[in-house]
């Protein structure tokens, strides 16, 4: 295989910006089909991407014979069926997060991955972000000494009934469909890149409440984590609050590097009474890097930047901390 020829499934709003224009903007690398149940939907992506063809049925996209990899953009209660069917073909799989439905349902998809010999990458793309790898940086140079503790906060205002009565936002606190509420839509961002950090897991608890009750899933998760590495973490997350919180903050024993997962592009490091920030450019399409790797290892030229086997721990994170 000298060029990744995709196809799509599930191509709604995730797909628009972040991830779908990205498939033709890396080398060796293009968007051949796309399928989104409604045909009509998937038509009119197909015409305003320029995208070769469309299908309304997720086993003839993944039957193309010109299609050789398959990205999933479902919502996380369909990841496990198609991903087992499209490694069932034999076409790797670039899987969005959360991986799964829950811990074990991301547990099968790993394995048949590896049963298979099948490449699997899951779209924890925030690793490959020049922001992120920057953080990463800091941690691996000790410009805050030994990493000791790291605290986080999200909190965001309850969905108002508009919000609720589109399908954008129903789904997300629908735990039927995504497991959990909105701490399983935006936790694994933020629990990936904690694993990524600061490696496999000793020990981890947490509590979840549904506060609000505005809808069926949790509003407020509170967790804490010891890493093998000795690293503690600790982490609220609150979908009733007044207002926006976005705030992590590594600790170290010569000072603390302050971020925001998902609404910043500064980085400040605080080291023995010296302040550096450290700014980048919000990115395009903000997947771009983690698929010009994937595309890299699904074609033997670099190593998997997310293996299944990770998407999983993040799973078991959340599920211990917050329940499936």
């Amino acid at each position: 295989m000298q060029e990744l020829k995709w196809g799509i499934i599930g191509c709604g709003d995730v797909t628009e910006i972040k991830s779908g224009p990205a498939f033709n903007k890396v080398p060796n690398s293009s968007l051949m089909a796309v399928m989104r149940r409604d045909a009509a939907k998937a038509a009119d992506y197909a015409q305003r991407h320029n995208v070769p063809r469309w299908y309304s049925n997720a086993d003839e996209l993944i039957n193309d014979a010109e299609v050789n990899a398959i990205y999933i953009a479902t919502p996380p209660n369909s990841h496990e069926a198609y991903a087992l069917a499209a490694i069932n073909a034999g076409k790797p799989v670039y899987v969005e997060k959360p991986m799964a439905l829950n811990f074990t349902a991301a547990q099968n998809i790993a394995a048949a991955a590896a049963t298979n010999n099948v490449k699997l990458t899951v779209a924890h793309y925030r690793r490959e972000q020049p922001y992120f790898k920057k953080i990463r940086q800091l941690i691996n140079e000790k410009a805050i000494g030994d990493i000791l503790l790291v605290r986080l906060e999200l909190y965001k205002p309850s969905l108002t009934a508009d919000q609720l009565s589109t399908n954008h936002h129903a789904w997300r606190v629908d735990p039927a469909i995504a497991g959990g509420g909105l701490f399983h839509d935006l936790a694994p961002h933020q629990l990936d890149l904690m694993y990524h950090w600061f490696g496999p897991v000793q020990k981890q608890t947490g509590l979840a409440a549904n506060q609000a009750n505005h809808y069926a899933a949790d509003d407020l998760v509170t967790g804490s984590i010891l890493f093998k590495s000795g690293v503690a973490f600790s982490g609220t997350w609150c979908f009733n609050a007044a207002a926006t919180t976005d705030n992590c903050e590594i600790i170290g024993t010569n000072g603390s590097i302050y971020f925001s997962v998902f609404g910043g592009n500064t980085i400040t490091v605080i080291a023995k009474g010296v302040v550096n920030t450290f700014s980048f450019e919000t990115l395009q399409h903000v997947q771009q890097p983690m698929i010009e790797k994937v595309v890299q290892y699904f074609l033997g030229q670099a190593a998997n930047p997310c293996s299944g086997e990770e998407g999983a721990a993040v799973m078991l994170m959340m599920e211990e901390m917050a329940g499936g």
